[in-house]
């Protein structure tokens, strides 16, 4: 018998690959658990917006277009008439003007003396955690009873302030009357609730300062004053728009405080300190024209939204800015 030999460099036959075992149920209940858990996670906080935020929103914008009856429930198409009938209306400047005469008069102070407190609180000293616990009380106190002490404080007759200014030879202020005192009475309300917590997120961003900044500069001879206005300031920016658009929004919708500063609610006897926020409680509650308070709410949620737009407008801004400063140089020969 003869054999044949195969010819040299010829490749033997490779052998077929090995099919890959089918997945188990575990197998494929873990793998659909990595792909879904991230969205489950989410999903609670966006079922929660979409019921008690998107809905009445949306809703609001159906009712904003309609002469709407509460008790029935249902409404008359009216279009834009609505809309109309608030922006040429007075007293919604009025109450437009008051609101971000309130703001100016809250935001200024109020950024300038948190700014002040974060620096005081970011030095070393004893009982760290007393004095941030004591500025953050205001804060916890319920709005309405803010409200009540303080427009007792500032009462025209009997309150405490006009009795201290008349102690030193100051004749009362009718803080219930003019426009400019009503609103620094409301204005301190808000401050006294607001300062502490702005401060907090301040202090925060502080903390978050590398201490060699601060080291260095004092090697160079800068003064503590130096100090702050060249490292802290730049270093905490970012915190600082944040702060200052998240207080212009919370401005915008500033209401505990006016509406109980007196006993009738309705922002004064000539709308002297009447926020937006009152201007729609009274129109929707007050006239019961909820077709008009729902245009109301929706002039008022653009406004915030412009000023949101703001806010990432400078914030891009400014971190661009800041990068570029930080990007290193190319040496050129």
């Amino acid at each position: 018998m003869t054999t044949t030999s195969q010819p040299t460099g010829t490749q033997q036959p490779s052998t077929p690959p090995r099919r890959s075992a089918p997945l188990t149920w575990r197998q494929r209940l873990g793998r659909l658990d990595v792909k879904l858990s991230p969205y489950l996670y989410v999903a609670p906080f966006w079922i929660v917006f979409a019921v008690v935020g998107l809905f009445p929103i949306v809703y609001t914008a159906v009712i904003s277009f309609q002469d709407w009856d509460l008790v029935r429930n249902t409404g008359t198409f009216t279009g834009w008439d609505n809309f109309a009938f608030v922006l040429q209306d007075r007293e919604f400047w009025l109450s437009l003007r008051n609101t971000f005469s309130i703001f100016v008069l809250s935001s200024v102070p109020q950024l300038i003396v948190a700014t002040i407190i974060a620096a005081m609180l970011d030095k070393n000293i004893r009982a760290k955690t007393f004095w941030r616990m004591g500025v953050l009380l205001p804060y916890v106190v319920a709005p309405v009873a803010v409200a009540l002490i303080f427009s007792n404080m500032f009462g025209d007759r009997y309150g405490l302030v006009n009795s201290l200014l008349n102690d030193i030879g100051i004749s009362s202020i009718a803080w219930h009357v003019d426009v400019i005192p009503s609103h620094i009475a409301i204005a301190t309300m808000v401050n006294f609730r607001w300062t502490g917590y702005n401060a907090l997120i301040l202090l925060a961003a502080m903390q978050a300062i590398p201490r060699d900044l601060y080291e260095a500069a004092a090697i160079d001879g800068a003064s503590t004053m130096r100090r702050f206005f060249s490292v802290t300031l730049p270093q905490i920016r970012p915190t600082m728009i944040f702060v200052i658009i998240t207080s212009t929004i919370g401005g915008l919708q500033i209401f505990d405080e006016p509406r109980m500063y007196d006993t009738n609610g309705q922002g004064g006897s000539n709308h002297q300190w009447e926020t937006i926020t009152l201007y729609l409680y009274n129109t929707g509650w007050g006239q019961f024209n909820f077709g008009r308070a729902a245009a109301v709410a929706w002039i008022l949620f653009l406004i915030i939204v412009a000023f949101g737009l703001l806010n990432f407008a400078l914030t891009r801004r400014f971190i661009a800015s800041e990068a570029a400063v930080k990007k290193p140089k190319k040496v050129t020969k």
